[in-house]
C-alpha cells in the first residue's frame, strides 16, 4: 500500500494543486510516484457529485480547471489507483465496465508494483496487468511479495484506499517556479493566474472570501548588485470576494502601473484571515439580469487603473450652507468600499432650491440702488432665506467674502499662509429673474459695516 508523504515533503506546485482541489472534496491525498509520471493528486468525489451539479457537471468543471493549472492527464475510476494507471495510459475514465477489465490491457508500467518488477514479470510473459492477475496468487506472493497483490486488489476495488488527507491549512500560501525569467509586469499574469485559482479554491473550501492578498515576486539570482531580491505588490477588494475573475482583473491593472527592476524567476502568493462569504442562493429560473461585473468591481477596476482620487462620489452632509452639502470622497479607499452615509437631513426650506450650483459664488455688480446686475437688471421674486452658521467648520483654505475671518493674531494686517479660516456663512437668499439669464439664485452679504454684495450661487433648470 502506498501513503501520501506529510504536507511538509509536497512539492509546492503539487501542494498549490491541492489547494485548489479542497474546493471539491475535503479528501485530498498526494500519491508520490517515480518518474517519468511524477506524483498523483487523488480526489474522493462520490459525496461532491450533487453539489456541484451531478458527475458530468463536476467532470467538465474539474477538466477546465485541471488544464489551466497545467494538469497533463486527469482521470475517474471507482479505486485511486485504477484512476492513477488510466492516466498514465492515456484513457479518461473507467466506468464502462468492471475494473478487472479495464485494467487488464493497460501495460505494466501502469501501476507502479508491477513497474518496479517489470523485466522479471516480462521473461515470465506478463506485459499487461490483466496476464499478472491471471497469475497464481500464491505463486505471485511467494516470488514478489504481498505488496504486488495488494496494489492489485487496491486497483480493482477489492481493497480500500488508504491515503493521509491533506489538511486545509489556516493561511494561504502558494509559490510558483516560473517556466522563463519574465521581464514585464504584466507577463506574471499568466502565474499569478494559476495562484489566484489556488487561492479561490482554498476560500471555497471553507466557504469564505478575501479582501487582500499578497502577490511577492523573487528576482533572478543573476540580478543587479544595488537591486533587491524581489518586490510584492497588495490586493484589496472594496467587498469579500473569492472571484477568480474579478480578482485577476483587478490584479493585471495593478500590475499596469509596476515596473519590475530585474527580471523575475518565482511567484507567490499569500491570503490571511478569510472572511465569511454569504452567497446568494440558486434560482430554478435564469436570472438575466445579474450577468456581468457588479457596480463595486467596475468601481475597484477603474480606481486600479485610474487611482483613488480619480474615481469618487458624493457623501451627503446634514449641513444648511449649500456648498458643504455634499462632499466627495474616494469611492474605494484603503481596500474598502466608501461607505455612503445618510444622516438626518434639515427641514426642507420654504424657498426653492436651484438645480445647479457654482463651484465658487460669482460676486454681481449692483446699480445705484445697490441691486444686482447681471446681464442687466435682476429681479427679486421670493426671499429672504436667511442661511446662518459653520462658526465651528475652521480648516486652511478658501473662505466666501464676508463668510468669515481667519484665526490672526491681533493686530495682523494679513493672516499668515496657512491660517485656519473658520467658515461662517451669513446670507440672505433671494430667487432672482433675469430677462437673459433665467431664474437664479442670488445671495446677499454684507462685507463690512458699510458695504454690502451680491452674489450670483446657482441656476435653476
Amino acid at each position: 500500500m502506498q501513503t501520501a508523504p506529510p504536507p511538509s515533503s509536497i512539492d509546492a506546485n503539487m501542494h498549490g494543486l491541492a489547494l485548489w482541489a479542497l474546493q471539491f472534496t475535503p479528501r485530498v491525498a498526494c500519491v508520490p510516484s517515480p518518474a517519468p509520471f511524477g506524483d498523483a493528486l487523488v480526489l474522493e468525489l462520490s459525496a461532491s457529485q450533487r453539489l456541484f451539479g451531478g458527475r458530468q457537471q463536476l467532470a467538465r468543471r474539474l477538466l477546465r480547471e485541471a488544464r489551466q493549472q497545467g494538469v497533463r492527464a486527469i482521470s475517474w475510476a471507482p479505486s485511486s489507483l485504477a484512476a492513477i494507471a488510466l492516466a498514465r495510459s492515456g484513457l479518461r475514465h473507467g466506468f464502462g465496465a468492471p475494473l478487472a477489465q479495464v485494467l487488464a490491457p493497460l501495460p505494466l508500467a501502469a501501476l507502479d508494483a508491477t513497474a518496479h518488477h517489470a523485466q522479471l514479470l516480462s521473461q515470465l510473459g506478463c506485459t499487461s496487468l490483466g496476464a499478472v492477475q491471471a497469475l497464481p496468487r500464491g505463486g505471485v506472493a511467494r516470488r514478489f511479495g504481498a505488496e504486488l497483490l495488494a496494489a492489485l486488489d487496491q486497483a480493482c476495488g477489492l481493497r480500500p484506499d488508504q491515503y493521509p488527507w491533506i489538511d486545509l491549512p489556516a493561511r494561504f500560501d502558494a509559490r510558483l517556479e516560473l517556466p522563463m525569467r519574465i521581464d514585464q509586469a504584466d507577463g506574471l499574469m499568466h502565474g499569478a493566474r494559476h495562484l489566484l485559482l489556488q487561492l479561490c479554491g482554498w476560500l471555497a473550501a471553507q466557504r469564505a472570501g478575501i479582501r487582500s492578498c499578497t502577490l511577492r515576486w523573487c528576482h533572478d539570482a543573476m540580478r543587479s548588485k544595488h537591486v533587491g531580491d524581489g518586490g510584492e505588490l497588495v490586493l484589496h477588494t472594496a467587498t469579500t470576494t473569492r472571484d477568480v475573475g474579478h480578482l485577476a482583473r483587478l490584479l493585471q491593472a495593478h500590475l499596469a502601473h509596476v515596473q519590475l527592476l530585474a527580471p523575475v524567476g518565482e511567484l507567490s502568493l499569500h491570503a490571511d484571515a478569510p472572511e465569511a462569504l454569504h452567497e446568494a442562493s440558486a434560482s430554478l429560473l435564469p436570472d438575466t439580469t445579474a450577468q456581468g461585473e457588479s457596480l463595486v468591481q467596475v468601481l475597484e477596476r477603474i480606481t486600479a487603473r485610474l487611482g483613488s482620487h480619480q474615481v469618487q462620489r458624493p457623501q451627503l452632509q446634514a449641513d444648511h450652507r449649500p456648498e458643504w452639502q455634499v462632499q466627495w470622497q474616494p469611492a474605494c479607499q484603503l481596500g474598502a468600499l466608501s461607505p455612503v452615509h445618510l444622516p438626518a437631513q434639515p427641514a426642507v426650506p420654504p424657498l426653492p432650491q436651484p438645480s445647479f450650483l457654482l463651484a465658487e459664488p460669482l460676486q454681481l455688480l449692483q446699480d445705484g440702488n445697490s441691486q444686482p446686475l447681471y446681464q442687466g437688471p435682476l429681479q427679486l421674486l421670493t426671499g429672504p432665506q436667511r442661511i446662518e452658521g459653520g462658526w465651528w467648520h475652521r480648516s486652511p483654505g478658501f473662505v466666501l467674502p464676508g463668510d468669515g475671518e481667519a484665526d490672526t493674531k491681533p493686530g495682523a494686517s494679513t493672516p499668515p499662509p496657512m491660517a485656519q479660516i473658520a467658515h461662517n456663512a451669513v446670507r440672505d437668499y433671494w430667487v432672482a429673474y433675469s430677462a437673459h439669464a433665467g431664474l437664479l439664485w442670488v445671495f446677499h452679504t454684507r462685507l463690512s459695516a458699510q458695504d454690502s454684495a451680491w452674489f450670483l450661487h446657482g441656476r435653476f433648470a
